[in-house]
């Protein structure tokens, strides 16, 4: 099969194009005809080998994680899904080796869920990691409930986007900060604009006074710490970024594979409340500028390779 690889750590220049060995499918995996895989900032972040103390690489490498495509063959213990459906998977192992920037990957049961009907292969791509994280973040570190009012940072990115959908969905009041010309976007999605920089925090205070309930950090650093005074009495703090969030009172969101919420998200999404914005799409083979992009972090909602 075709697929990138990289035999080493390094940077965009160490990903090749070309043949690769088709995975094998344990009893509890299927094989999935890959036909778009999202790009996320750990894919590169694992190339560069910055996951190294926590994950073994098996090289080669083929990166990705995020997969929508198609049942190829299940494995014999799989009664989950069939040869043909539609299927969307945060293909996440302990180890670095079979990832989805590839013709086919073999995709343990535990991380797939059925592909949004309503949704191209290609939007769908963007939803397992970054709605996940989302989604986790959300409703099960923050606990978001109807009538809470919630603080999201780089709410115009690819987890960001999805967290202001889902807060939304929850009943939430968003608040999301972003750079002024993201704001219609933002607008678009039902949070209410706040701009980086400089008085940030009382650019919040004035839209929410009282405090905000919940706040979401994608961010870290000055973001993170910076939100603290910006809380509710009871006001719960979250990051995906930085664990100095333990400190401050708050939880840490590594995100897992979890069929279940995976398949909340789809449902969301079929509902009309769960919508994909892909903002730049590469061909397998020009996996590299995939990465390259999604380095700047200027990125608006996902970026997405094709290969089917």
């Amino acid at each position: 099969m075709k697929a990138i690889t990289y035999h080493r750590y390094g940077g965009p220049e160490v990903l090749e194009y070309g043949e690769a060995r088709e995975p094998k499918v344990g009893p509890d995996s299927v094989l999935v005809k890959v036909m778009a895989a999202g790009v996320n900032p750990v894919d590169w972040k694992a190339r560069a080998g910055y996951l190294d103390p926590v994950l073994e690489a098996v090289f080669p490498v083929i990166p990705g994680w995020d997969v929508a495509g198609v049942v190829e063959r299940p494995g014999p213990a799989v009664t989950e899904f069939a040869a043909g459906d539609e299927v969307i998977g945060y293909v996440r192992e302990d180890f670095l080796s079979r990832g989805t920037f590839a013709e086919y990957v073999a995709a343990p049961v535990r991380t797939l869920a059925r592909k949004p009907r309503n949704l191209t292969f290609t939007q769908a791509a963007g939803i397992p990691l970054a709605g996940l994280t989302a989604y986790q973040t959300l409703v099960k570190a923050l606990k978001v409930t109807e009538g809470d009012t919630v603080l999201v940072h780089a709410a115009a990115g690819g987890v960001g986007s999805m967290a202001v959908q889902l807060a939304k969905h929850l009943g939430a009041r968003v608040l999301g900060t972003a750079s002024e010309r993201n704001h219609e976007y933002l607008r678009a999605l039902g949070a209410e604009p706040v701009t980086y920089g400089e008085g940030l925090a009382d650019r919040v205070r004035a839209l929410a006074p009282g405090g905000v309930d919940a706040v979401f950090d994608t961010v870290g650093g000055d973001a993170l710490t910076d939100s603290v005074p910006l809380l509710s009495g009871g006001g719960r703090l979250a990051s995906i970024t930085d664990q100095a969030v333990l400190a401050l009172g708050g939880r840490y969101v590594f995100v897992r594979p979890d069929a279940n919420d995976l398949q909340d998200l789809t449902d969301i999404a079929e509902r009309g409340a769960l919508g994909v914005e892909v903002s730049a799409v590469f061909p397998l083979k020009n996996t590299a500028d995939a990465h390259r992009l999604n380095e700047e972090g200027h990125t608006r909602g996902k970026i997405v390779v094709t290969v089917g």
